[in-house]
């Protein structure tokens, strides 16, 4: 078991409590979005995809903190979540204007690639409704204090969207932590969402504002270098080489750093193509740093919500009280059957997650 302290079941509410967007994922399938005439439509958001994970897949109690326009693609955006599972109770709705100058909700174009061709996102999300949102507009108190959550979780997505998104992240840790609740962060470093405010540099000021109040710390390949400065000594530039040694010292420097984090995991994804990449995970906690079976030449439908799926698994093995090599298989293994399905969030069961984890094949199954 790890070394977190996390609260008991019974006396909270909900298990895991989520803050961020979610936006409208528009699908052009195989083909391209520029040359499109029909999409498939879901919903999805870095923060959003963990929280869904963990009641569709595992079970779990989890709701969504967040901020909607409210006009039809809003509600279709509800509708999209309500299905999902997760509670909507702490979403706020926003009057809309009729041309979203005040307030929109964001959309998310995304290609899914294939072969030599990477897949692609081309969001649509500013002046949204929850990238406004300021501290102290959200009672913090009644939801970790009155209500109850085992385990908060962010990221660097939401932390980027807004002015203030950044305090508001900082503001709902700071009250997870004076009632005991486990904090996760998802460093999601996107260039995208960054260049036009002051890019990497403003990237790693406020990641390193928010890393002394996070528990977990998460990631991927990439995030710990871009976001927090912490960069892994020879590894090739397109990630085609990945050292689980390399990746586990440079997690050991991120909890020195940093000594309130207690966990810190990183997917490993070197890229074949884009639809056929080498999986792992590797994880350091409590001074020892463990590493998932590697599948090699995974293939992959849609790459998109692999790494929030992989944080979802760990999280659900951490909350379970598994140890830390068990919760990384959950998370590894999670990870892995969400890129076998389309949309950012994961259509895999409890038992399938299980099945891999012992070492299950792709024999159908009748």
């Amino acid at each position: 078991m790890s070394s977190l302290e996390i609260r008991a079941a019974d006396g909270c509410r909900w298990d895991l409590v989520a803050l961020g967007e979610v936006m409208l994922r528009l699908d052009p399938g195989e083909g391209r979005v520029a040359t499109a005439r029909s999409f498939d439509v879901c919903e999805g958001g870095g923060e959003y995809n963990v929280a869904r994970g963990l009641r569709r897949c595992f079970g779990l109690r989890t709701a969504l903190v967040s901020a909607l326009a409210d006009n039809p693609v809003g509600h279709l955006i509800e509708e999209l979540v309500l299905r999902g599972g997760v509670d909507q109770s702490h979403v706020r709705w926003v009057p809309y204007d009729g041309v979203g100058r005040a307030a929109r909700n964001g959309l998310n174009f995304t290609e899914r690639g294939f072969g030599v061709r990477g897949a692609v996102g081309c969001s649509d999300r500013g002046h949204t409704a929850v990238s406004q949102l300021r501290p102290g507009e959200l009672d913090w108190d009644t939801v970790f204090a009155a209500e109850g959550a085992r385990w908060f979780h962010c990221g660097g997505i939401f932390a980027a969207l807004g002015e203030r998104t950044a305090d508001v992240v900082t503001e709902a840790m700071a009250a997870a932590r004076r009632h005991g609740t486990i904090v996760s962060y998802d460093l999601n470093f996107r260039p995208s969402l960054w260049r036009s405010i002051g890019g990497q540099e403003r990237a790693r000021e406020v990641n390193r504002a928010v890393a002394p109040l996070v528990d977990v710390m998460l990631g991927n390949e990439e995030d710990f270098s871009a976001a927090l400065g912490f960069e892994v000594a020879g590894v090739d530039r397109d990630l085609s080489v990945l050292d689980p040694e390399r990746f586990g010292a440079m997690m050991a420097r991120v909890a020195t750093a940093y000594p309130n984090i207690r966990v810190v995991a990183t997917t490993l994804r070197a890229v074949l193509s884009a639809g056929r990449n080498d999986w792992s995970a590797v994880c350091w906690a409590d001074g020892t740093v463990h590493r998932s079976v590697a599948r090699p030449g995974l293939e992959i439908l849609d790459r998109v919500g692999g790494g929030d799926s992989f944080v979802s698994g760990l999280i659900y093995g951490l909350l379970s009280g598994f140890a830390i090599p068990q919760a990384l298989e959950y998370g590894a293994a999670h990870g892995a059957l969400a890129m076998t399905t389309p949309g950012d969030t994961s259509m895999a069961t409890l038992a399938e997650v299980e099945a891999l984890v012992r070492g299950a094949s792709a024999r159908v199954q009748r």
